[in-house]
């Protein structure tokens, strides 16, 4: 790496419990699963390890309940090394549960989340990480927090000079406010639809939805496609940048790995294009892998990937 990327994480702990599905239920009906597990989740969370596993410096701010499930998420940070001095334990909510069912044929997911300690966290609660803000070249937050939260962690990176990320999910209406902060916006192409006040069903080009979010203040804005890889918007360019060509095994856990990518590409110094290829890169590999956490990549992972495709890794990897 040309430096070594400090990166400040506000979001979410979640314990995932996953079973596969051949197909999702309907309303009312009871459908058999296999393949029972308890994964470490929560979007903050995933993404602090993922960016800990590419080679960076991360400090991750959260709350979790004071029951087994928060310490199985003080022992992940410890095995990662994530520097979990902001995250408090309470004993007013337990830690966040998530409900996972995947098609084992395609990897499709569906997610039911109750926050928890999640709930709790609070602007007073980022502010208390000041000293790590002062040295992080991004600071990346997600929307299974408090907006108040959320909005805490961007206006206190962006006053400490750090590139601010906010991954909106789950999707939600935001106060005015909060967009004007955001350096980079990565949404999904639903989750930019609910932003927009659409209709998850609404039939509309990203890039319409993309300027007219950066019209609402976003500086720019990465809308991730699926297989079809990711849209760069800015104010005075487009850029497509296609999917890698990989196997699709579980894609729970490609979001989280791909704004991991892009927060450790940028604080490493990387242009925000050569930053989203490299996020399309650790995204495609995740769904490789069944899990979340277990499927985030490591450093040596992606290189290796550059490697078997003949291409030389980007300075900021090497």
């Amino acid at each position: 790496m040309n430096r070594r990327a400090h990166i400040l994480v506000v979001g979410s702990f979640a314990i995932g419990l996953t079973m596969k599905a051949e197909r999702f239920p309907a309303t009312g009906e009871t459908v058999l699963g296999s393949g029972y597990r308890c994964d470490h989740g929560g979007k903050g969370s995933n993404q602090a390890v993922g960016c800990a596993r590419l080679g960076a410096k991360v400090s991750f701010v959260a709350r979790i309940g004071r029951d087994p499930f928060g310490e199985m998420a003080l022992r992940l940070y410890r095995e990662e090394g994530v520097d979990a001095t902001s995250v408090k334990q309470t004993a007013e909510r337990p830690t966040g549960v998530g409900f996972i069912l995947v098609k084992p044929g395609n990897g499709e997911n569906c997610i039911a989340l109750d926050p928890g300690a999640n709930d709790l966290l609070t602007a007073a609660d980022v502010a208390e990480s000041d000293a790590a803000l002062a040295s992080a070249h991004v600071v990346l937050t997600q929307l299974e927090i408090p907006a108040g939260a959320a909005e805490a962690a961007l206006t206190r990176g962006r006053a400490h000079g750090a590139i601010t990320i906010l991954n909106p999910a789950p999707a939600r209406i935001l106060p005015k406010s909060i967009l004007p902060l955001v350096d980079i916006l990565t949404p999904n192409q639903c989750e930019a639809k609910m932003l927009t006040g659409r209709t998850p069903e609404a039939d509309i080009e990203p890039e319409t939805m993309a300027r007219e979010l950066i019209r609402r203040g976003v500086k720019q804005v990465v809308m991730t496609l699926g297989e079809n890889g990711a849209l760069v918007v800015t104010p005075n360019s487009i850029s497509h940048i296609p999917a890698i060509n990989v196997p699709a095994e579980d894609t729970t856990g490609a979001g989280d790995s791909f704004n991991a990518g892009l927060a450790v590409a940028l604080s490493c110094g990387a242009d925000l294009e050569a930053a989203v290829r490299a996020a399309v890169v650790t995204g495609g590999l995740a769904v490789t892998r069944e899990g979340v956490v277990p499927s985030l990549p490591t450093r040596n992972d992606v290189l290796q990937f550059y490697q078997q495709q003949g291409h030389t890794p980007p300075n900021w990897l090497s």
